[in-house]
């Protein structure tokens, strides 16, 4: 583990809001949008991002291999300490494209398949969750403070729940998940900010169903479980992230609480 994880946190905060910034030149005007061979969406933005976090991260004294969803071919696998960045330059291009503002920059530091630092940046609502171990879960808005965040805790008998939905992928198996909670109010959202709401202890939960990838989860995994909430599998085991050659994950659910 790297000697200062708050240097490092303080590092890779300025990467991500650099990444965020190139993203926001982009976004402010018309830019190419290409498909891929899964096709999804790449745009300039997701590349200009991706180059921006690259050249950071590679530029720090410590040595850890990146695997990033735009140059997964590039990543030699985790370092001899079980380390590696992975990264999400730019996390929901549909909402970029749709230019709704709810897209997000994540990097994500793993080791052993945990992660153990985490930083999202929304850069067009201008705001950034960071986390890691040993430091806490922090939001940062326009007045550039760190403000502790605390996931809700599970709801109060009789309340309803606030469940978070993905904005741009549905599931027909949403609903029949929902129903033993009781009443709720779904709002959905795009991009890791689903979870980083239940990480600030704004919403309860956030089930996702459909198909994500490591670099869509890890640094809002880290926000989450450093806030006190918890990321899971429906079989109740902790999303991991020790066997980065498989990217896709297993369908998983966001907890604003600990068992």
């Amino acid at each position: 583990m790297p000697a200062n994880l708050a240097e490092l946190l303080n590092a890779v905060e300025r990467i991500a809001r650099e990444a965020g910034e190139a993203i926001m030149r982009i976004y402010a005007r018309d830019f190419t949008v290409e498909v891929k061979k899964d096709d999804s969406p790449l745009t300039e933005a997701d590349k200009a991002a991706h180059d921006v976090i690259v050249a950071g991260l590679k530029a720090l004294s410590e040595a850890i291999p990146i695997l990033s969803e735009e140059d997964i071919e590039a990543f030699s696998g985790p370092n001899g300490a079980g380390q590696y960045w992975l990264v999400d330059p730019l996390d929901g291009t549909k909402e970029f494209i749709k230019r709704n503002d709810e897209f997000t920059v994540n990097i994500a530091l793993i080791e052993h398949g945990k992660p153990v630092l985490g930083v999202v940046v929304a850069p067009a609502l201008k705001c950034t969750y960071l986390a890691a171990r040993g430091i806490g879960a922090f939001k940062v808005d326009d007045s550039a403070e760190r403000t502790p965040i605390h996931a809700a805790g599970r709801p109060a008998a009789g309340t309803r729940w606030r469940v978070m939905g993905s904005r741009s992928h549905t599931n027909p198996d949403l609903e029949a998940w929902l129903e033993p909670l009781g009443d709720y109010d779904l709002v959905p959202m795009g991009s890791s900010l689903k979870s980083c709401l239940v990480a600030e202890g704004r919403a309860d939960v956030y089930p996702r169903l459909g198909p994500t990838c490591l670099w869509d989860t890890g640094a809002a995994q880290a926000v989450v479980e450093l806030a006190g909430g918890r990321v899971e599998t429906l079989n109740g085991e902790a999303l991991s992230y020790a066997t980065p050659e498989r990217y896709l994950n297993p369908h998983f659910v966001v907890w604003g609480h600990t068992p």
